[in-house]
């Protein structure tokens, strides 16, 4: 996810310079949200989420329920279609013939994929090393002592049922480093770093028709969607002084991971389709076939990389006005916050879902609450004191066994 960038999309506060960007949803009014976020302090938790001004938020996604369309167009939907999803990236490869030649289709088709949002989020891992000895010798290990995630996804629209956003689709710029048709990330041709270009650059509908111009044997057309305008330092500073809060006295890693980040096309023929058999991964990975077949794979295939789907958390206006299309960092900690929390202190790993937003706003819970319902009372008060001395000595330290 990037920085705050500045406001050139279709629709937001100027005109556009792309000449192809492509704006994919309705566009909302102008509304700012930030004047009204409470000042934090690094040791309090964020305040009940009802406690801040309703006014300030409107249409503010608490709960959203995102539409799940088919993102391959209803042409493609035959016997020689090939579409795969990667399990843990959210990575999608099409291949289907029609695409290889038809220009049209293939725009088309890039469209509908660039709709689909990215999936960003916050993940918050804890973790300490522990050295123990085992027969004369020290053994040094990770311990995991909370691993929590949050999916931002639902704060790129400012209507997520209607799935109205900010995207748009562009094309790379001609100073821009990227695969146009090569093997290698390179400018256009005839650009240098520090040179103005005034001739347009190529629309999506050329890059399409490059591409299915192109005579190499094995190639392929990536989209790429990119979260931009989420302040990540500043979010990571907020939940990383929550954590601290707790006296938690281990490693806090705090991350932006993006799942569905891009859909490659490849074209059809044998060896792209054997690239994304599982067996043949299996089999090269288990042989070792993978260091050969790896750099033969990258050097002959002809890489386009030139459509880009940007998705924006917010953008800043020519006058330093910061606009969000959904919520701000601070309202999005305000939020989520004593969730988090609750979480850390409980030692879960998981990504946290409605649940545990309308628990964190009710009464608090004690710590372990579901994992000790229905034991002892003893059991229970036991569990709650030792937290509470956690609380104050720390917790979660290295040691040594």
């Amino acid at each position: 996810m990037g920085k705050p960038t500045d406001s050139r999309l279709p629709g937001i506060g100027g005109s556009s310079s792309d000449a192809d960007a492509v704006s994919l949803h309705t566009q909302p009014g102008d509304r700012v949200y930030d004047d009204d976020v409470p000042e934090l302090q690094p040791d309090d938790l964020p305040p009940l989420y009802s406690d801040i001004d309703a006014d300030s938020r409107p249409n503010a996604p608490l709960l959203p329920t995102l539409l799940t369309p088919s993102y391959v167009l209803d042409d493609l939907n035959t016997t020689s279609n090939f579409r795969q999803v990667d399990a843990n990236s959210g990575a999608e490869f099409i291949i289907h013939p029609h695409l290889d030649k038809d220009p049209k289709l293939l725009e088309r088709q890039i469209k509908l994929s660039a709709s689909k949002p990215p999936r960003p989020s916050v993940r918050i891992l804890g973790t300490h090393s522990e050295t123990v000895r085992e027969k004369g010798k020290s053994e040094k290990r990770t311990i995991t002592d909370f691993d929590v995630s949050v999916e931002l996804t639902p704060y790129l629209f400012s209507d997520a049922t209607a799935g109205v956003s900010w995207t748009a689709l562009r094309t790379v710029e001609d100073n821009e480093k990227a695969r146009r048709g090569t093997v290698l990330r390179k400018r256009a041709p005839g650009v240098k770093r520090d040179v103005e270009i005034t001739n347009p650059k190529p629309t999506l509908a050329e890059w399409c028709h490059r591409y299915c111009a192109s005579h190499a044997g094995v190639k392929s057309f990536e989209l790429q969607r990119r979260v931009v305008g989420f302040d990540e330092e500043r979010m990571k500073q907020m939940l990383e002084a929550m954590v601290r809060g707790t006296n938690y006295r281990g490693t806090v890693q705090i991350t932006f991971p993006v799942k569905d980040a891009f859909t490659l096309v490849y074209n059809d023929c044998k060896v792209n389709r054997w690239r994304l058999t599982p067996w043949i991964i299996w089999l090269c990975y288990l042989s070792f076939m993978w260091l050969f077949t790896w750099p033969i794979l990258f050097f002959s295939t002809k890489k386009f990389e030139v459509a880009v789907a940007e998705w924006p958390f917010s953008v800043t206006e020519e006058n330093g006005t910061k606009r969000y299309v959904s919520m701000s960092e601070d309202h999005i900690y305000n939020l989520w916050g004593r969730a988090i929390n609750r979480a850390v202190l409980d030692k879960r790993q998981c990504t946290l879902d409605q649940q545990d937003l309308i628990a964190s706003q009710t009464a608090p819970a004690e710590p372990f609450a579901s994992v000790l319902e229905g034991a002892p009372r003893f059991l229970r008060e036991g569990i709650n004191a030792i937290t509470a001395v956690n609380r104050q000595l720390g917790w979660g330290g290295d040691h040594h066994c």
